[in-house]
């Protein structure tokens, strides 16, 4: 089992390969089902903010809510894409005011 593995962007998947990070590279046809063969490898998978285009709202909340392992959003190196906002998502479904 590898400790973290890394889905996303050419760009941002060199500077986690130099860290020695395990990477793949996604694009609209296997975004999902990279990400779902690393949560089956890895003990936390990173993967990249522009890779969330090609996945939808409810398979991005699925694979977040997965506790083992942690999937974690990291920002692509280039900042086309946004990391999502957590917190009101949360608060938001849990009902909160903000």
């Amino acid at each position: 089992m590898s400790v973290a593995e890394f889905v996303g962007d050419e760009v941002s998947a060199a500077g986690y390969r130099l860290c020695g990070i395990e990477v793949h590279i996604a694009d609209s046809v296997n975004a999902l089902s990279l990400i779902k063969e690393s949560c089956e490898r890895a003990s936390l998978v990173l993967v990249g903010s522009s890779t969330l285009q090609h996945i939808g709202t409810t398979e991005l909340d699925e694979l977040l809510a997965t506790i083992q392992p942690p999937v974690l959003i990291v920002p692509d190196v280039r900042g086309l894409q946004d990391v999502p906002d957590i917190a009101s998502r949360i608060n938001k479904q849990l009902g909160l005011l903000e």
